[in-house]
């Protein structure tokens, strides 16, 4: 009995000292692969950091195995002799986005969170007398920065970026109201200018979707992108003013869309010059015709802009002055009920854009920083490249009296106007905007923009009809003041005031004022 005891005791100190003294050959001998390995991750703060990994306490348990009978590490793979055509196969990922609530007041019942272009009620209605509160977290944000595998003349890399404001169903639900004269012949849709699913399910169960999906090739001589990007028209988003506001707002070019680009950049040091072309996704897919974009980019890069585009993208670049272009062809059906041939009509637009420091700054984080912000934007077929943006117009019944259902591109581009002759809608805009940057510690900034919008044939198109002139606007007017605060790197606030006016071809000028508190964790 004691031998047995002797040995149950034994085996007992074997059990209880193994784990340490395999935990003393983990932690002390590394792996062969340990220099291989990748740089380990910033180290947590000491205030933020649990107790015991603070210590050095946690560890990982060792295998329950004898140290004998433990499998040995597989040995390394060689690493590759240097050459110019190594490939490396290490795929390196940036997490990023934002997390944003949107707290908002309209004085009219016109727009939903994102206002962009919509049509603002008329006054004398229900809708424009009575306002409405929102909220919502639908432009929180979250996207990858992908780098890859690269030679020493190709390097490769990827972004891959989606938000909540996908389309949800959002056709209006239908009521029926009498037409003048009255009885069963007189009865006509109405729309409600509300979403079909409920309110409920619209703000707290979001759809999900892409912003950006692209790849990007870069190489000494030409730098190619190919996906779902900015439009090149505009140099987005360079250019975007600083606004609480869920982007795009009026007068703003704000448009991504998928296309192939090729671009480079003349980079003397003081000064450097971006040339870029692209074909993009047609505006009309029946035109069989891609958009055709294309730009030059001026940069001083000693003169640096602290500037923020949107509430969250702070950043710091040089000045910057670009001019771009975009040519775009439409073919549309015959104006007829029964059409068997089809018109064609080409759309363009040019748009010429600044950023320029007044008070410049050397990093993100300094202040007692001044930058103005611009762009003048002229161009006919090239509503879509606003934000919800059509200007109310339509294409008239036709001589028949029925609709017009052959129409197969987006209402705001081109129309027929009563003579069956096809047009594009002429639209001129402007946006200038400035953002001041209080000096240091304050982390606080002030910002204001203004932006204009007229079409000059919008109004000839219309035939002059009551339904037109009461529903299409040829200029549209918008302001706004900002004041953002920064409590850390990751929580910023911000508060809008905003106004927004059209007028209507009947000479009718609507107006909403909007008020809006937003809270930001960027990461």
């Amino acid at each position: 009995m004691k031998k047995r005891h002797v040995q149950v005791t034994l085996l007992a100190i074997s059990l209880a000292t193994a784990p340490a003294l395999l935990a003393q050959e983990t932690v002390g001998s590394p792996s062969p692969a340990a220099s291989e390995a990748p740089p380990p991750a910033a180290s947590v703060p000491p205030e933020t950091a649990p107790p015991a990994a603070a210590a050095g306490l946690v560890r990982p348990v060792p295998p329950l195995l004898p140290t004998a009978m433990a499998s040995p590490p597989a040995a390394p793979h060689p690493a590759p002799a240097p050459s110019s055509g190594h490939v490396s196969t290490k795929f390196d990922a940036t997490f990023y986005g934002f997390i944003e609530l949107d707290s908002i007041y309209d004085s009219t019942q016109s727009f939903t969170d994102v206002a962009g272009g919509s049509s603002i009620q008329r006054p004398g209605t229900y809708g424009n007398s009575n306002g409405r509160t929102t909220f919502g977290v639908r432009n929180s944000r979250l996207g990858f920065k992908l780098t890859g595998p690269e030679t020493e003349n190709l390097k490769t890399s990827g972004i891959f970026e989606m938000d909540f404001l996908g389309n949800q169903p959002q056709s209006s639900p239908v009521v029926v109201a009498p037409q003048s004269g009255g009885g069963s012949t007189g009865i006509k849709a109405v729309s409600t200018g509300a979403p079909t699913v409920s309110e409920a399910s619209y703000f707290t169960s979001p759809t999900f979707r892409i912003r950006h999906a692209a790849l990007k090739l870069a190489t000494p001589i030409v730098d190619i992108l190919a996906g779902q990007y900015w439009s090149l028209f505009g140099w987005q988003s360079m250019f975007h003013p600083n606004t609480v506001e869920i982007q795009g707002v009026p007068g703003e070019i704000y448009a991504r869309t998928p296309q192939v680009r090729l671009s480079h950049v003349f980079d003397t040091g003081p000064a450097a010059v971006e040339v870029a072309v692209a074909a993009g996704r047609p505006a009309q897919r029946d035109s069989k015709t891609p958009d055709g974009m294309g730009g030059l980019r001026f940069m001083l890069n000693d003169w640096k802009a602290l500037h923020t585009g949107g509430a969250t993208g702070t950043a710091v670049d040089p000045l910057s002055v670009g001019v771009s272009g975009i040519v775009r062809r439409f073919r549309v059906p015959e104006f007829t009920d029964t059409p068997v041939s089809s018109l064609t009509l080409n759309g363009w637009g040019v748009s010429v854009d600044a950023l320029l420091p007044v008070i410049p700054a050397k990093s993100s984080k300094d202040g007692n920083a001044l930058t103005l912000t611009g762009s003048f934007i002229y161009g006919r077929g090239i509503a879509d490249l606003y934000t919800g943006f059509n200007g109310g117009a339509f294409t008239p019944t036709l001589p028949s009296g029925n609709p017009f259902t052959a129409q197969d591109v987006d209402n705001g581009l081109v129309v027929y106007d009563a003579n069956a002759v096809l047009h594009a809608i002429y639209w001129r805009s402007f946006i200038v905007g400035a953002q001041y940057y209080l000096p240091l510690p304050a982390r606080v900034w002030v910002s204001g923009n203004y932006s204009h919008m007229n079409s000059n044939n919008i109004n000839t198109l219309s035939g002059n009809s009551s339904s037109a002139t009461t529903k299409i606007f040829d200029k549209e007017d918008w302001a706004d003041g900002n004041l953002l605060y920064a409590a850390n790197d990751a929580v910023r606030f911000g508060l809008e005031y905003a106004w927004f006016r059209q007028t209507y071809l009947d000479g009718v000028k609507a107006s909403d004022k909007r008020l809006q508190f937003s809270a930001f964790y960027v990461f």
